[in-house]
């Protein structure tokens, strides 16, 4: 997996010295896709059906070989297009093991800091070969929290910004960088301290999700259950402030739970 990622990772750092060559499609509206992102799959692919051969993909931009069952990687060649696209540097490889419904393994490659996050299920979470912890922070109002806004659901933005009002008002300042996968790796590594989005699909939250647990994080779905990784809902934070956040994101929930 490091390998692989590795190798997409490479692959975008050089595009992002060429931007005006590169190819943009719209997918809808708020998502994009280049030929990089293409090309990055390909890459990952190859390298994992190398090393390991016939398990199935989940990823974002292939047709082929979809599953939802037994083991699968679960795979985003970059995560922040839209990021790469403008040159912002905040993009990221993620690739995820599953196995029987669970997690096993994930990595999450940010080529433009060359920093590779990685865990595995009950060993832990590492930043460039070096243990990482969430912050430990229990107090809503001392905490910087990350989000994403909802761009593929507009139907929910109303709901989202009732959310991101109470919280902005109770914490010590939000931030919004547009990539998932890694916003969950800053929360694993204690650089902040909670992260809430609506609207993502596993390939956007698997790696980095299964990260913070490994750091000691806690993660769930707006309900407070496990479905954070098909339910399209995800609230990921040191457990000393995850059940504040989950009431000010989803109050209704929050008070039936």
């Amino acid at each position: 997996m490091e390998r692989a990622a590795r190798q997409a990772g490479g692959l975008l750092r050089r595009r992002q010295g060429r931007l005006g060559d590169l190819q943009v499609e719209s997918k809808g509206l708020h998502d994009f896709v280049t030929q990089a992102d293409r090309e990055a799959e390909e890459l990952v692919v190859a390298s994992l059906d190398e090393s390991c051969p016939g398990i199935p993909f989940l990823a974002e931009e292939s047709a082929l070989r979809k599953t939802t069952a037994g083991r699968r990687w679960i795979v985003d060649p970059l995560d922040g297009t839209t990021n790469f696209i403008h040159g912002y540097p905040f993009f990221a490889v993620s690739i995820a093991f599953q196995d029987g419904g669970e997690l096993k393994a994930g990595v999450v490659f940010d080529p433009m800091r060359d920093e590779m996050f990685m865990a595995a299920a009950g060993r832990g979470a590492t930043l460039n070969g070096e243990p990482i912890r969430v912050s430990g922070q229990d107090c809503l109002d001392q905490s910087l929290l990350v989000t994403g806004f909802p761009l593929r659901e507009l139907a929910h933005l109303d709901e989202y910004l009732e959310g991101f009002r109470r919280l902005l008002s109770i914490s010590a300042g939000v931030r919004r960088d547009g990539s998932a996968a890694l916003d969950l790796c800053w929360v694993a590594a204690g650089r902040s301290d909670g992260f809430w989005e609506m609207g993502l699909a596993p390939w956007d939250v698997a790696a980095g999700g299964l990260i913070v647990q490994e750091a000691g994080g806690s993660i769930s779905d707006y309900a407070g259950g496990g479905n954070w990784l098909e339910g399209r809902s995800i609230i990921a934070a040191s457990p000393g402030i995850h059940a504040d956040m989950r009431q000010a994101v989803a109050p209704s929930n929050s008070q039936a739970g």
